[in-house]
C-alpha cells in the first residue's frame, strides 16, 4: 500500500464517524477523491459519491458506509456523570473501564467508563446500557452540561494500531475499510482508464437505518450495486466454525451467496478472482445480507445485487482487527471486475 493510501485510511480511522454524525469524514474523504473524480455528488442524506463516466448508460455503484457505531447521551444527574445508550448494534460489555469521547455539542470531551472495583463486588454478571456512566471530571450537573446535552452522540476513544503480520486493530473498521476500499477501487479504474459509469459512494446510516445507500441508489439508478462490508471472521478461540462457518483472516475477500444476490455478478467476481489467482472466501445470506446491499436491491425497478466483505474479528468491539493482506486484495479484485466489464453484460438471471 503506498503512503498517502496508508495516511489516508488511519487518517478516516482516527475520524469519529457515529451514525448520523458523519459530516467530517465525509468532507475528508470527497477532498481524497476528488483528484481522481469526474465528478463528484453529494446529497440530503450526507452521502458522497464520487463518479467516472457519467455519460455511461451502464452504471456500477459501489457502496462503503463511512459511519460507525458509538453511543448516544440520554442524560446526566447531579453530580456530573453522563449516561449513555447505544446506537447501532453495540454491546455494553466491552465498554467497562473504556475511555470514550462525546462529541459534546460545545466540544469534544472525554469521559472513562466507571468500573466497581472487585474488593465492592466487582461488575455485575450481567451489564445493561443502564449500567453505564461515565465520569468526565465534572463536579455537578451544571458543570457537564456547558459541555455536553442530552442527544449528543460519542465513540470510543481508540488509536488504530498495527500488529504483527501486518494486521490492524481499530474502533470503527466496520467500515471505514469499505468507505477507503471504495475509493482505492475509484482510484485505480481512473488510472486504467474503465469505460462504464462508476459511482462511488460513502454513505451513511448504515449502522442505525441504512437510509443513505437507499438514496444512493434511488438516484442513480444503477446497472449494477456491490456493498463492500466487513462479515464476521471465525479464525479465533470459542467460534463454533460448524455453526458459524470458516472465514479466516488473510484468507481473501468474503463473498456473499444466498437468495439477494444476484450469481450472474458473483461469477463476474470470481473470474476475475481467477485471473489475478486471489482465494475468495464464502458466506450464506438467505434471507438478507444486513448490510447496505439490502437497501439498494429494493429501490427502482429492482437492482442486481452483490456483496463483498473483507474479513474482520471482534465486530462491533473497540478492537475489530482485519488483515492489510485482505484490504489489498479486495481492492485488487474488484477494480479488475470493473475494468473487464465491457457495459454489454445481461445481469437477468433469467435467460429467454
Amino acid at each position: 500500500m503506498l503512503q498517502p493510501s496508508y495516511e489516508f485510511l488511519f487518517d478516516l480511522l482516527a475520524t469519529p464517524s457515529p451514525s448520523g454524525q458523519e459530516a467530517v469524514i465525509q468532507r475528508k474523504w470527497a477532498s481524497y477523491v476528488k483528484p481522481f473524480c469526474d465528478e463528484i455528488r453529494t446529497d440530503s442524506s450526507g452521502n458522497v459519491i464520487g463518479v467516472l463516466n457519467p455519460e455511461s448508460s451502464f452504471k456500477v455503484l459501489l457502496a462503503g458506509h463511512s459511519d460507525e457505531i458509538g453511543f448516544i447521551v440520554r442524560g446526566m444527574d447531579d453530580n456530573g456523570f453522563v449516561y449513555i445508550d447505544s446506537l447501532g448494534g453495540i454491546s455494553p460489555k466491552p465498554a467497562i473501564g473504556m475511555k470514550i469521547e462525546i462529541l459534546g455539542y460545545k466540544q469534544h470531551i472525554v469521559g472513562v467508563v466507571g468500573v466497581n472495583a472487585e474488593h465492592h463486588g466487582g461488575v455485575k454478571e450481567e451489564v445493561e446500557f443502564s449500567d453505564l456512566y461515565l465520569d468526565c471530571g465534572a463536579k455537578s450537573k451544571e458543570e457537564i452540561m456547558n459541555y455536553v446535552q442530552v442527544g449528543d452522540l460519542a465513540v470510543y476513544k481508540r488509536e488504530p494500531e498495527k500488529l504483527l503480520n501486518q494486521r490492524l486493530s481499530a474502533r470503527g473498521l466496520d467500515n471505514r475499510t469499505g468507505a477507503f476500499i471504495i475509493a482505492e477501487v475509484l482510484k485505480r479504474c481512473k488510472e486504467r482508464n474503465s469505460k462504464v459509469g462508476l459511482y462511488a459512494a460513502s454513505t451513511v446510516n448504515e449502522e442505525t437505518n441504512m437510509g443513505g445507500a437507499y438514496f444512493a441508489a434511488s438516484q442513480i439508478k444503477p446497472t449494477l450495486a456491490i456493498a463492500c462490508d466487513v462479515t464476521f471472521a471465525t479464525d479465533f478461540p470459542d467460534v463454533d466454525q460448524n455453526k458459524h462457518g470458516h472465514i479466516t483472516l488473510d484468507g481473501g475477500p468474503v463473498l456473499a451467496k444466498g437468495a439477494p444476490i444476484n450469481h450472474k455478478i458473483n461469477s463476474i467476481i470470481e473470474e476475475s478472482a481467477k485471473r489475478l489467482n486471489i482465494n475468495l472466501q464464502y458466506e450464506l445470506t438467505p434471507r438478507m445480507t444486513g448490510t447496505d446491499a439490502d437497501r439498494m436491491r429494493l429501490t427502482g425497478e429492482g437492482v442486481p445485487i452483490a456483496l463483498v466483505s473483507l474479513p474482520l474479528r471482534y465486530m462491533h468491539a473497540p478492537v475489530e482487527t482485519v488483515s492489510f493482506k485482505d484490504i489489498e486484495q479486495e481492492i485488487d479484485l474488484l477494480t479488475d471486475m470493473i475494468c473487464h466489464l465491457t457495459g454489454e453484460e445481461n445481469l437477468n438471471p433469467v435467460d429467454l
